[in-house]
């Protein structure tokens, strides 16, 4: 069981409660992408962990002391001064969320044929890339490829082969360290990878930042994990990772705990330079960056409340709940456990569907339909090759369902009923169809995707 909650609750939403039938005739209106559909149609929505976080009462109370003045607003120079104590980083610009701290940087930094690094690029910042004419290239530990390895760091990008691709050939532009390792199935980065990371990337003459987004969750990971940081508070290990690199982009929408809002910090002040008039012209004035003012003093409140044990502790204890709910169903996920997400082997659970067929999204459109939890797929749907009729050319390596658990949203009954839902599937798992996809979009396919099932 989760220990207790960290904080109580004082504004309850109603959630819909819906029947089968009801979700049928929705998801199939939506082409049978979850993110269609429309939230009066989801009862429990771990679709993202992204801005669907509860606000506290600080940040709420913070938010009415924004200043809205365009230029120079009081509410700038205290989410300013929050970064900068938290990170080091004498540049900070506001971004509205994270994807838009990314083109910055990457129009600053890329030219068309370099390429980007990291341990795993995640969506989002891939097309950002690959937009600009860059290659994103994932260099992933070798523990990565196993999910039932119990290592504790599987989210460390793979030094050797760091080391290989900035001797050769390649220009490699830029190394992206993300934080933890969404892609990666949530996985955690040590401080001995962070640093080692940073240390060949100086060595080569290239920028090493981290994608932060969820720092905070890597910092207790680490804290747990990692010999030598035991006695070490999340902040203390936060503040050492960002001072071993150059800057940071982050969606704020993750562990700042806010709706909207994402950061570009950066050391370097010519590239600071580069990056404030992109931000100006396509964001907002530097000091707000296409935020309100209520939206930096909660964001600052948040990036302050984020790293207290007690929370990240009852969040971590949550997660775990969820996955060992699953393995007791007959689910198993990939291990260990992460902070922010369970990731399902739906690969393992559907083995009579082959990956054309798409076992993780067919898994995550089980659950919808039989108990109207809408969930993201992380398999060969979202990260295989396809040809341009959508026919599978090339798996991706692992078929995955992330349950992407919001912050300081369910309680605990609500993570039983998915527990509860999954072992109501895992009962007969043959019956699950496969998908076949009939809209094939040329980018970023898994959002705007429309499938049919195959029966």
């Amino acid at each position: 069981m989760p220990t207790m909650e960290p904080y109580r609750i004082k504004v309850v939403e109603p959630i819909p409660i819906t029947t089968r039938a009801h979700r049928e005739r929705a998801l199939a209106a939506a082409g049978y992408n979850p993110f269609n559909l429309a939230a009066t149609d989801v009862t429990i929505d771990l679709l993202s962990d992204s801005g669907t976080g509860a606000l506290s009462a600080e940040q709420q109370a913070a938010g009415l002391r924004g200043d809205e003045t365009y230029a120079g607003a009081r509410s700038y120079y205290r989410f300013r001064d929050v970064v900068h104590d938290l990170t080091g980083y004498p540049h900070a610009f506001p971004v509205h969320q994270g994807r838009a701290a990314e083109r910055i940087l990457f129009t600053a930094l890329l030219k068309p044929g370099q390429v980007s690094v990291s341990n795993t690029h995640f969506d989002t910042t891939r097309a950002n890339v690959e937009i600009l004419g860059g290659q994103a290239v994932d260099l992933p530990c070798r523990a990565a490829g196993d999910l039932d390895d119990d290592a504790p760091f599987k989210g460390d990008i793979d030094l050797e082969a760091l080391e290989a691709i900035l001797s050769g050939p390649r220009d490699v532009a830029v190394v992206v360290l993300t934080i933890t390792n969404n892609g990666g199935g949530g996985q955690p980065v040590s401080m001995a990878n962070i640093k080692a990371a940073g240390e060949i990337a100086r060595r080569h003459g290239v920028p090493f930042f981290l994608d932060a987004a969820r720092f905070a969750e890597n910092a207790w990971l680490v804290t747990q994990r990692e010999p030598g940081y035991e006695h070490h508070t999340p902040r203390q290990v936060a503040e050492e990772a960002f001072r071993l690199a150059d800057g940071c982009v982050a969606s704020l929408k993750k562990d700042a705990i806010v709706h909207m809002g994402g950061l570009l910090a950066i050391r370097d002040p010519e590239l600071a330079a580069k990056c404030e008039l992109l931000l100006i012209a396509t964001e907002g004035f530097r000091t707000y960056g296409g935020l309100a003012g209520r939206d930096l003093e909660m964001l600052a409140q948040g990036l302050l409340e984020v790293t207290d044990p007690e929370y990240l502790r009852a969040r971590a204890d949550a997660t775990a709940y969820v996955a060992d709910l699953a393995k007791a169903a007959g689910v198993d996920s990939v291990r260990p456990t992460g902070v922010h997400a369970v990731y399902l082997n739906a690969g393992r659970l559907l083995p009579h569907l082959p990956p054309s067929r798409f076992p993780g999204f067919a898994l995550a459109t089980e659950l919808y339909l039989a108990g109207g939890i809408r969930c993201a797929e992380l398999g060969s749907l979202y990260l295989g090759e396809l040809d341009e009729v959508g026919e599978l050319v090339k798996p991706a390596p692992y078929e995955l369902v992330r349950l992407a658990i919001p912050r300081r949203v369910y309680t605990q009954s609500h993570l039983e009923y998915v527990g509860e839902t999954l072992a109501e599937i895992a009962k007969d798992p043959e019956r699950v169809p496969g998908y076949r996809l009939t809209h094939v979009p040329k980018l970023l396919r898994h959002f705007n995707c429309r499938l049919e099932p195959v029966v």
